[in-house]
């Protein structure tokens, strides 16, 4: 039985500028497998975030076979106020595409609606921030 999804994977091309947009977010980000991967650390979730060097080098196979840097779609949960996460933002140097807007997360089975804000992170990986307030 499937009980809890324990970290995902996407190839990364702008290394330097993804580390520092995650964790002036405020993630812990570790270095792993001789720099070829990022681990993006949140709460008891990761993100492995796989370098050129890794994703492009032939011999790397275990990953979706057209992913790409920017294939990311993800959802974080924001559990402070928006002023919180609008100021974060800014320390991150994210500007805001979308929202605040309401959606339905994934809390309580889906039924949950909650208030999201949109931004991209430096590969272009669309990121969202819901708070369910």
């Amino acid at each position: 039985m499937i009980s809890a999804l324990d970290h995902v994977a996407v190839p990364m091309e702008r290394v330097e500028a993804m580390v520092k947009f995650y964790t002036n977010l405020g993630c812990f980000v570790v270095e792993q497998n001789s720099s070829m991967i990022y681990a993006v650390i949140f709460g008891d979730n990761k993100i492995n975030f796989h370098t050129p060097r890794l994703w492009q080098s032939g011999e790397f196979d275990l990953r979706g076979p057209t992913a790409l840097p920017g294939c990311g779609d993800f959802c974080f949960v924001w559990q402070g106020t928006q002023q919180s996460l609008d100021e974060t933002l800014a320390k991150a140097g994210a500007e805001i595409i979308e929202g605040p807007v309401e959606r339905t997360g994934g809390m309580n089975a889906g039924s949950t609606r909650g208030t999201s804000i949109y931004t991209r992170d430096p590969d272009s990986n669309l990121v969202e921030f819901i708070n369910y307030g």
